[in-house]
């Protein structure tokens, strides 16, 4: 399990952080002089390049977005000016994208952060620009909650007398993902802008319904409790996919895409949960108790995100090596090989299972932030683990081997998976297993985390994706 250091304050990361965002710089100038555009969007490297991968186009917002992350940090308005010019240029098609589960990490990314930066006063206030990416983030928001399955009661938010249900997957109406919890946030923002989303017969639906409803399905079905539901059935396991009957909505088993088994623990997956669920508990803390009243009232609501926040984070304590960096999927088949893994710091060039430092620079946002969460909930002793572990997640990745100070190689943090199962993770020649290549979530989500650590150390205002609409 981590070795959480309790000693370990923000500010001694600071030297970590100047040097992170050094690198960061030259690698988005590095891919913005390399890349191939024509290829598509970038998705992760091989031997240090970055190259694509047809599946779905989930990853251009992180490219851009990363760009607009840098500007914070750094202030340097080069990178201002690429975010905003290639959000303008390009991301227009994933605004009306209706195939994919992406929104919350193509549009929030790019316009949600553009607007946040705007409402914060670090770029100036232009009105119609300022229309630009509200409008965009509407739509993007209506168009992520058209994706919907409708399932037996009991697993969403709605009251006793009617159906529930969740955003499915680009794998179709049958499929919940665990990833798709971030997307929720393009629903939230929308909802806050006051965008009206109707359908057949001018029927308006609530987007925090749906909101609500989409966190409250993956909370029953993708977040286990150590209940009873099958034999594997662990405090905070996840299961990557939910696979549903839609024909009468009912719940069938768990799945895997991107882990090795619907009855293991794909780490990352388990990550994009740490992370949601404490995002999403925040953003509940600025709507007044009358708009949650008609979904099951706010004790209910953020009881049931509260729990799957703290087992999926306790889940990722005990089941990763001490230094907070986790392997790529907790059932994996040779995992055994390793001996005591859990007992000492996690190997990326070992040769029989690979580690996934993106499902670190997530997970750690995640701990941060429950951890605060928590303590302003007066639960300081819990809040403090949890923000300590983040800090000590966040001290090993922001350093080598994870930090890529190699001026050749594109990528920002290193021994990122992709795909296992698939097998389309570089493996260097010699090796039995893929290390040392980036992703660009991973390379987004190691610059989120650093952002948010960094505005804490420097007393600035707090990072969430609303502050898009405070």
């Amino acid at each position: 399990m981590i070795q959480i250091d309790y000693a370990l304050q923000p500010a001694d990361l600071t030297n970590k952080l100047t040097r992170f965002w050094e690198l960061s710089g030259q690698k988005i100038n590095l891919i913005e002089s390399q890349y191939d555009v024509s290829k598509g969007s970038p998705v992760f490297t091989v031997q240090g390049r970055y190259t694509t991968r047809g599946w779905t186009e989930w990853t251009q917002g992180f490219q851009f977005g990363s760009a607009i992350l840098q500007y914070d940090a750094t202030e340097e308005e080069s990178f201002l000016e690429s975010g905003r010019q290639k959000t303008l240029q390009v991301m227009a098609p994933h605004i009306s994208h209706i195939g994919v589960h992406d929104h919350g990490f193509n549009n929030v990314s790019t316009y949600g952060n553009l607007l946040r930066l705007m409402q914060e006063g670090k770029i100036g206030f232009n009105e119609w620009e300022k229309n630009f990416y509200e409008l965009a983030l509407k739509i993007s928001g209506a168009v992520q909650a058209s994706r919907w399955t409708t399932i037996k009661n009991g697993a969403g938010s709605a009251p006793a007398d009617r159906l529930a249900g969740f955003i499915h997957s680009f794998n179709g109406p049958h499929s919940l993902f665990v990833d798709t919890i971030r997307s929720c946030r393009a629903l939230m923002i929308s909802h806050r802008l006051g965008h009206v989303f109707q359908a057949e017969n001018d029927i308006k639906i609530n987007l925090l319904d749906r909101a609500l409803q989409h966190i409250k399905a993956t909370a029953d079905f993708s977040v286990f409790y150590g209940e009873g539901r099958d034999s594997y059935d662990i405090w905070g396991r996840t299961a990557h996919e939910s696979v549903f009957n839609t024909k009468d909505g009912n719940f069938r088993c768990p799945n895997s895409q991107q882990g090795y088994t619907g009855f293991s623990t794909w780490t990352r997956g388990l990550a994009w949960a740490m992370c949601g669920f404490p995002e999403e508990l925040e953003f509940l803390a600025t709507l007044d108790d009358s708009e949650l009243a008609p979904f099951g009232g706010r004790e209910a609501i953020e009881a049931y995100m509260l729990k799957a926040a703290r087992a999926t984070c306790d889940f990722y304590i005990e089941h990763t090596p001490v230094d907070g960096v986790p392997y790529w999927d907790t059932g994996a088949p040779n995992l055994h090989k390793l001996g005591d893994y859990l007992s000492r710091p996690a190997d990326p060039y070992n040769e029989h299972e690979p580690v996934d430092g993106s499902a670190a620079a997530i997970g750690a946002q995640g701990l941060l932030r429950l951890g605060k969460y928590l303590t302003s909930k007066g639960d300081a002793e819990a809040g403090n683990k949890y923000w300590q572990a983040g800090l000590t997640v966040l001290n090993t990745i922001f350093d080598e081997p994870y930090l890529s100070t190699d001026p050749n190689h594109q990528g920002l943090l290193l021994h990122s998976i992709y795909h296992r199962p698939n097998g389309w993770d570089y493996i260097p020649e010699g090796s039995k297993i893929p290390y040392g290549e980036s992703s660009m979530w991973g390379d987004y989500h190691a610059r989120e985390a650093a952002l948010y650590l960094q505005r804490v150390i420097n007393d600035e205002t707090y990072y969430t994706f609303f502050g898009a609409v405070q």
